[in-house]
């Protein structure tokens, strides 16, 4: 049964106009009426540009979304991903019909309930509870199956003292809060969410997370979820969707999903990716002062790109300056996930430690327990210079931490722990 496809999406393209609302003449209009009785294509599906909203473009027609092909079966919960304009919302409304597709089909089957945005489906002169009804009509349940499910939807909303109040005295956080119980208890088979969450209180978040799994998990119901919150769509989702100047850029397992679009973020922000343990002449603040490279040694296994979990360590960055030589240096040095979430810091300034640049040397960075479970993690270090010139290298580096009977149990910690740090202890010594 899980295995049954319940959404299929085939060749689905959907194009805008800019400026103006329809083709804007009606010469446009004729000669798509003309195309259309002799049997031909829409000549102005022609035309249309990338959808790229950082550039001008040449043409008034844009393809808001691009032959997008995926499919999400029975149970899975889909996040979906991009950056702004990618195109994540004009595919919600496609599926959820608020608009149709210029090309291409969808395949679904079952209810789709949907939430797009802040009071989707709510008159602001009813009172809450006549719109949780008006509601559960639009999604296309009966009077009685919403009478059923009224009071499990009115306690999950937390609305109660005010369901009897217009919701145009609602706040946006309590319209989203109302929205989303009447959506989610009323049983849809796939149920589609956008942003609205993020309208929401922490503890709101936390239930509807906890309850779009709940439908998953125990009912066998489909999610497409919408997000920013990379941490939320960790959790939440099995599958991902990177949607990319509207197209799709990716499609497959969550965690993998989410490391693609960080890692393309990282790469439009103008960064060298470099996951080598030495960096020749790759991050140069100005002529007067370069890394040469950065070493790994851990106490027992030796120099390389690995270390045992909760082993001691040391870092050591080379570096050459002609013009700071005498001057003061601070150096930090971050350890960071695969979604780019900092981990641990080890930052000079925190033990006070003053050091003097010479022409060419090393800092050494003396790390009692490196406590990270086992995983690949990326090395940020920046340097200041006499309090006043800053330089930072991102992603200067990677590490490997590896399994290891931290507590002499047989038990070895695993990635359900990540990033449990339990203390760190360290300094600082300039060779």
């Amino acid at each position: 049964m899980k295995e049954e496809v319940i959404l299929k999406v085939e060749n689905l393209s959907k194009q805008y106009r800019l400026g103006t609302i329809g083709t804007g003449t009606i010469s446009h209009d004729l000669n798509r009426w003309w195309h259309k009785i002799r049997g031909k294509e829409d000549p102005f599906l022609k035309i249309g540009e990338t959808n790229d909203r950082s550039t001008k473009g040449d043409s008034n027609y844009v393809w808001a979304l691009k032959d997008i092909n995926f499919q999400v079966k029975r149970g899975e919960i889909l996040g979906i991903i991009g950056k702004n304009g990618a195109g994540k919302s004009t595919l919600l409304k496609i599926l959820s019909k608020v608009t149709g597709p210029t090309t291409g089909c969808i395949k679904s089957k079952g209810r789709i309930a949907s939430l797009l945005e802040v009071g989707t489906g709510f008159h602001p002169e009813m009172t809450g509870r006549d719109n949780v009804f008006l509601n559960g009509a639009i999604l296309g349940m009966t009077k009685k199956e919403i009478t059923s499910k009224l009071e499990e939807i009115i306690t999950f909303s937390g609305c109660e003292r005010y369901i009897d109040t217009p919701v145009k005295r609602y706040s946006s956080g309590m319209k989203v809060r109302l929205a989303f119980a009447v959506a989610a208890h009323l049983e849809p088979d796939i149920l589609i969410v956008d942003e609205v969450l993020a309208v929401g209180d922490a503890e709101f978040q936390k239930k509807a997370i906890g309850k779009m799994q709940d439908i998953s998990n125990s009912d066998g119901r489909t999610v497409l979820f919408v997000s920013h919150d990379m941490v939320a769509i960790q959790n939440l989702c099995n599958k991902g969707l990177l949607l990319a100047n509207g197209t799709v850029k990716s499609y497959g397992e969550v965690n993998n999903i989410i490391k693609e679009y960080l890692l393309v973020d990282e790469i439009n922000k103008g960064h060298d990716l470099c996951y080598d343990l030495t960096l020749v002449d790759k991050y140069v603040d100005s002529q007067s002062f370069e890394l040469e490279k950065l070493e790994i040694v851990d106490d027992n296994l030796g120099k390389g790109f690995q270390i045992s979990s909760c082993n001691s360590c040391k870092f050591k960055v080379y570096y050459n300056t002609d013009e700071l030589i005498g001057k003061s240096i601070k150096i930090g040095i971050t350890i960071k996930d695969d979604f780019h979430k900092p981990l641990i810091t080890f930052n000079s300034t925190f033990i006070n430690k003053n050091m003097l640049s010479k022409k060419s040397g090393f800092i050494s960075c003396f790390v009692n327990e490196f406590n990270l479970v086992p995983g690949d993690y990326t090395i940020h270090i920046w340097f200041v210079i006499d309090n006043d010139k800053e330089i930072i290298i991102e992603n200067a580096g990677s590490v490997t931490v590896i399994e290891k009977d931290v507590y002499k149990t047989g038990i070895l910690p695993n990635a359900f722990y990540h990033g449990h740090i339990i203390h760190n202890n360290f300094s600082f010594e300039l060779n």
